[in-house]
């Protein structure tokens, strides 16, 4: 088909091409509608815009299916999960892959969760806004950032070659892909995730928590775990008047970690005067607690104790989010029965991973795991969970290129970097037994700041901020 150049675009502007229409208006049309010269004049001006307009849109139309096409032609490779091993594992994959892949990063938040200060917003006020970040810059360090999407949708089902996504994305809820990295983490109970999917509401959640917490007088923790030692800090740094107590399940808090830890938290416990229950189970109620009530309540503990209190903090306990994986099991499989083990470590519902973060079932070699989802050994956290995110993305770049996958994770001591109120805090890393040691690392600091650095994780996510009323983009 012939493509016009920019010289015959400019043919419909010409004089030529007026003086054509003219001739054509006095010897066709003048002599039967009696048209003035004049106005055949103008109406030949009329006729040449309209035939313009008609044959760049015939150009446009013609263009754009070879740009879908185009996008047809690209082989996918899908991220699914779009929070800190998600989003390192996106960039990477951008970063190294061939012009013949895209990455999607599948993503059902409108915004960036910042999860690591979700535990401080919902007790300090006028920052919670800053706690979600656009997706707007994740390819823009990319060698082609437009060659790159966020998708935003959640995987309803993952089977053998494409996802299925709860709603439509360019015209379809299926979505085919060559590889795939799950990255999709796990569930934590408000405020330690969010209710909404979008962040106007989250942030009012975060508000109305803030408030909720100013107005109790007892305030319980239940969970010894990072959230619960976090939170249980703050707030009594926070409202020093408050009567502050933690309720943990064994006497050891922390348990992941080296014992020195959990004595170093409950010395700084005793230091803040927060209560301590240790070795004690909370009863949660199937509705949750009756925060908001205004009215104090007990909080159960097994062996007939109560705590009482006018505001509960639930900070137990991680879900992993492995739902979607059903579309990989037999038909047959009933919804409701246990995903297979061949898929899942029945006793913690991660997927089970080789050495090289593929699938361990050996029919889905081209299926990847990350991060706190993946039952690769090693600790439930983003510093390892990035680590992670680069050996898929060049395991899979080793794939596209005829590779064999040789890329493998090691896995190293678990570490943490916990606050322990406002400014202190305290680098905490297990001892490297293999290299010989005994004792952990620590690292006590009193360099925090009361937004946790948070406008420092917008910039260096590439995201500009000319004023602060940008960070309620």
């Amino acid at each position: 088909m012939f493509l016009p150049s920019s010289d015959s675009y400019s043919y419909f502007f010409s004089l030529p091409f007026h003086y054509f229409l003219f001739q054509v208006m006095r010897r066709c049309l003048l002599p039967y509608f009696h048209i003035p010269i004049w106005s055949s004049l103008t109406i030949a001006a009329t006729i040449a815009a309209v035939v313009l307009a008609t044959f760049a849109q015939t150009i446009f139309q013609k263009k754009t299916p070879s740009d879908k096409m185009a996008a047809k032609s690209l082989q996918n490779v899908v991220v699914v999960g779009g929070s800190y091993v998600g989003m390192r594992a996106a960039k990477e994959l951008a970063s190294i892959l061939p012009a013949s892949h895209r990455v999607l990063l599948i993503e059902p938040h409108s915004h960036f969760n910042h999860l690591f200060v979700f535990p401080r917003f919902a007790i300090v006020p006028n920052h919670e806004h800053k706690a979600f970040v656009p997706y707007s810059t994740v390819f823009s360090s990319a060698p082609d950032p437009a060659h790159h999407q966020v998708v935003r949708a959640r995987v309803a089902s993952l089977h053998p070659n494409h996802v299925t996504l709860d709603r439509e994305w360019q015209g379809s809820r299926d979505l085919v892909f060559e590889y795939l990295v799950a990255a999709t983490g796990t569930r934590l109970a408000a405020p330690g995730s969010m209710p909404s999917e979008d962040k106007l509401p989250s942030v009012r959640y975060l508000q109305s928590y803030q408030q909720g917490i100013a107005k109790a007088q007892s305030v319980v923790v239940v969970g010894g775990g990072a959230v619960g030692v976090q939170m249980a800090c703050d707030l009594k740094e926070v409202y020093p008047d408050k009567n502050i107590t933690l309720v943990h399940s064994r006497q050891q808090l922390m348990p992941v970690y080296h014992e020195g830890l959990s004595d170093l938290i409950k010395a700084r416990f005793a230091t803040l005067g927060i209560n301590l229950v240790a070795g004690s189970r909370a009863v949660v109620p199937p509705a949750g607690f009756p925060n908001g009530t205004g009215e104090p309540f007990h909080v159960s503990l097994q062996g007939d104790r109560s705590v009482l209190a006018d505001f509960a903090i639930l900070a137990t306990g991680q879900t992993p989010n492995n739902q979607f994986l059903r579309g990989l099991a037999s038909p047959e499989t009933d919804s409701a029965s246990p995903l297979p083990d061949t898929l899942v470590n029945p006793s913690n519902g991660f997927i089970r991973v080789r050495p090289t973060l593929q699938f361990r079932d050996a029919r889905f070699s081209h299926l990847f795991a990350v991060g706190d989802i993946a039952d690769s050994g090693a600790h439930k956290a983003a510093r390892p969970g990035a680590v992670q995110a680069a050996i898929a993305a060049k395991n899979i770049a080793g794939l596209v290129a005829g590779r064999a996958p040789s890329e493998t994770i090691v896995v190293a001591p678990a570490g943490i970097h916990l606050t322990l109120g406002l400014t202190r805090n305290v680098i905490f890393r297990n001892p490297d037994t293999a290299a010989g040691a005994t004792e952990p690392f620590v690292n006590l600091k009193d360099d925090g700041q009361e937004d946790m650095g948070v406008e420092g994780f917008w910039e260096r996510n590439g995201v500009a901020v000319a004023s602060p009323k940008d960070y309620h983009l």
